[in-house]
């Protein structure tokens, strides 16, 4: 009989390779090199981190919210115990605390004027320097209208000047006042911010008494700017219109508008277009009569050939005419535009060359007759003899 082997003494060969796990294999089958399989797992785990960090700060600031939200125990105060200048403080906040504009008066900013007096030609010279802080939102546009009490009808205004609050003016002018009137006269100084369409907007303003003033001295000095006086001087009315020059043809194109603020009394006004050349009358165009209305609307323009050497010479006026109770035409006010004029018409008049081939709008105040008449210093005509009888 065979005999049966020893299973202990057999040698069975044993298998000593184990089967790869889940994550080696996943690694080897995805085609990605080693670096950059690092490089995404880190930035996952980054990813990760972030979120966590940004939900444990939004659990711990509603949890904040919510402990300030909640009312605080209730506790007994006693103002009684407490002192008088601890109550005080309290209830009533420090004044070093309040704002300097809730109480105190507002301020208008402040002017550099400087006074003469002639006494030879009884003439008072105003010196208009500089403005300084003057209120407005943003920034403005200021200029000045200077007036005395014994000249009605007559004013000075400056130049506009751009997007400040300290305009440097530095212009002079001149009122006639006799000596024996220089105690009562009274000097006004209106500052206003420009607007081409619409109202100019006040800034402030001063009233000097001339009575005050040394007029043996030349006096310089600086004064605070008051608020606008509620009452404005009397208006003639206003005009608006366009200029449009062309300096290749010499074509200067005056496109009368709209009137507004004409005294009721006055029945068809119409306007008068003239150019002064070397102080003399030249070339003049009027517009069609708008009868039962003191609020005009023309819209007529008017072509006047000027060559361009000719420019520095020539002065435009416009003029409104009316019918006054004498059933005759009169002129209302003007309006004086060119290198002679003075503020505001002769800042349009600059904006015209400097925008040349466009046309530039603006409303303008209606001046005295008188006055425009002695700027552009016309002489009367002299009137002819009449035949003896």
């Amino acid at each position: 009989m065979g005999r049966v082997p020893d299973p202990r003494s057999t040698s069975v060969p044993v298998d000593i390779t184990a089967e790869p796990g889940l994550i080696p294999d996943l690694i080897t089958r995805i085609p990605w090199p080693r670096w950059a399989l690092f490089i995404v797992i880190l930035a996952a785990g980054v990813l990760l981190v972030s979120c966590v960090l940004c939900v444990i700060y939004c659990c711990c600031r509603r949890c904040c919210q919510r402990r300030r939200k909640q009312p605080k125990d209730k506790e007994a105060v006693g103002l009684g115990s407490a002192r008088s200048s601890t109550t005080t403080h309290l209830v009533q906040p420090d004044v070093d605390c309040l704002e300097p504009s809730s109480g105190g008066p507002r301020q208008w900013g402040r002017l550099l004027l400087s006074l003469e007096y002639d006494f030879g030609s009884q003439e008072i010279r105003v010196g208009l320097r500089q403005a300084e802080n003057l209120k407005a939102e943003g920034t403005a546009d200021p200029y000045a209208c200077i007036s005395v009490s014994t000249q009605a009808g007559k004013r000075h205004e400056t130049k506009v000047h751009r997007g400040t609050l300290c305009p440097m003016f530095e212009e002079t002018c001149c009122f006639l006042v006799p000596a024996a009137e220089l105690p009562g006269a009274t000097l006004k100084v209106q500052l206003l911010d420009f607007k081409r369409f619409s109202e100019h907007e006040p800034l402030g303003e001063l009233q000097l008494s001339l009575g005050t003033v040394d007029p043996q001295h030349v006096l310089e000095s600086w004064y605070q700017l008051g608020p606008p006086g509620t009452t404005e001087p009397e208006q003639m009315g206003e005009l608006c219109f366009s200029l449009r020059y062309v300096p290749s043809s010499g074509r200067l194109t005056v496109v009368v508008l709209e009137a507004r603020g004409l005294n009721p009394g006055l029945a068809g006004p119409y306007v008068k277009v003239q150019l002064m050349l070397n102080q003399r009358k030249w070339k003049k165009r009027k517009t069609s009569c708008k009868k039962g209305t003191t609020t005009p609307y023309f819209n007529e323009a008017f072509t006047f050939l000027v060559p361009f050497s000719q420019l520095q010479s020539v002065d435009l006026v416009l003029a409104v005419w009316a019918h006054g109770l004498q059933l005759r035409a009169e002129p209302v006010g003007k309006v004086l535009l060119g290198p002679r004029a003075s503020g505001q018409p002769l800042q349009h008049w600059a904006d015209m060359l400097v925008h040349a081939r466009r046309p530039i709008a603006q409303w303008h105040h209606l001046q005295s007759p008188r006055e425009v008449d002695h700027a552009l210093a016309l002489k009367p005509r002299l009137p002819l003899p009449r035949p003896r009888s």
